[in-house]
């Protein structure tokens, strides 16, 4: 049998040893003997590795330290002032709200700028009306196109088998591609008609009703600081009330101004819309009179004359069209 070897720190050897003379000892010299041993101190073993990096994150800036305190972060008095104004803005508004609902507070009002507003919002709900039934007609119509070429080609493809009704087959078939060639060029007018409607009724007049939104807003805030002053006019003559009533027309004269800015903003492009919207549905509605009325007198040669009278540029409508590639994307 091998003997094993222990080499190193000589505590080794003397542990071994101590542990063979006690298994040979009586239990009570044991425990005395144990008892007489003096306490060596303890030392602490850590249950995990060390951190070695102890830098602060990247961007990251410690704030300055009083009597090894660190002080708590305040947001920057601007933001708390625009959080501040907001919300007794917010509260204003929506208590003027709440009291013109009631009766309990005065509405200023332009009768004749509101007449006029609301014959605008008449005016997109009818012209949305016609954009949706002109959308509808035109994909009917091309659906009606797509119609007549089939049926045309299958004329065609009878004429040739069939030689008895030659004649009558070809007869029909040069009628309905002559009817689906002027049908292309009345579409691309009715095409053209749907897109400038189209942007005249969701952008032109959209773009004025997004103006007058921010009227009304403004029109709602101005009554609610005038309330406000008014109320603060009829308190008692105080220190602190005189300051508020100070602090109030302030407000009162900045929200008044932007208000009448608004309200001049809004009349402007009431006026230049009224003239955009006769000038472009004269020439739309005079387009499509006369591109309709060349259909169907199948008068091919003015039809292709009132499109390039407007500026109609003619395409292929009923072309299957090709997805572009990724690569054009």
């Amino acid at each position: 049998m091998s003997r094993i070897t222990i080499t190193g720190d000589p505590t080794v050897h003397e542990y071994i040893n101590r542990n063979a003379e006690t298994d040979n000892m009586h239990p009570a010299i044991l425990r005395s003997e144990i008892e007489s041993r003096p306490l060596r101190p303890r030392t602490y073993v850590p249950n995990s590795l060390p951190l070695t990096n102890t830098a602060a994150p990247r961007g990251y800036t410690p704030s300055p330290t009083q009597n090894g305190e660190i002080p708590h972060q305040k947001f920057p008095s601007s933001k708390i002032d625009v959080i501040k104004n907001w919300s007794v803005s917010t509260y204003k508004c929506t208590k003027q709200l709440i009291n013109e609902k009631l009766g309990k507070s005065s509405k200023t009002v332009d009768i004749e700028l509101e007449t006029e507003i609301e014959q605008l919002r008449e005016t997109q709900k009818k012209y949305g009306n016609i954009l949706k039934l002109a959308k509808s007609m035109a994909t009917q119509f091309q659906c009606f196109i797509l119609t007549q070429q089939s049926l045309g080609e299958a004329f065609a493809e009878l004429g040739q088998k069939s030689p008895e009704l030659q004649q009558e087959f070809v007869q029909n078939s040069e009628t309905q591609k002559c009817l689906s060639k002027n049908g292309e060029s009345l579409l691309n007018a009715l095409n053209f008609f749907v897109s400038s409607v189209n942007t005249l009724c969701n952008k032109t007049i959209e773009d004025t009703l997004i103006t007058i939104k921010q009227y009304e807003c403004a029109r709602i805030e101005y009554d609610a600081y005038r309330s406000d002053l008014e109320m603060l006019a009829q308190m008692p003559r105080t220190d602190s009330n005189t300051v508020r009533v100070g602090d109030a027309q302030q407000n009162y004269q900045q929200h008044k101004e932007e208000f009448e800015k608004l309200r001049s903003d809004v009349i402007v492009k009431l006026k230049f819309l009224d003239e955009n919207r006769v000038k472009v549905m004269h020439k739309q509605l005079l387009m499509f009179h006369n591109a309709t009325l060349a259909y169907f007198s199948n008068n091919h040669q003015a039809l292709e004359t009132t499109l390039k009278q407007f500026n109609v540029k003619p395409k292929s409508p009923t072309a299957p069209s090709v997805a572009a590639s990724w690569l054009e994307k």
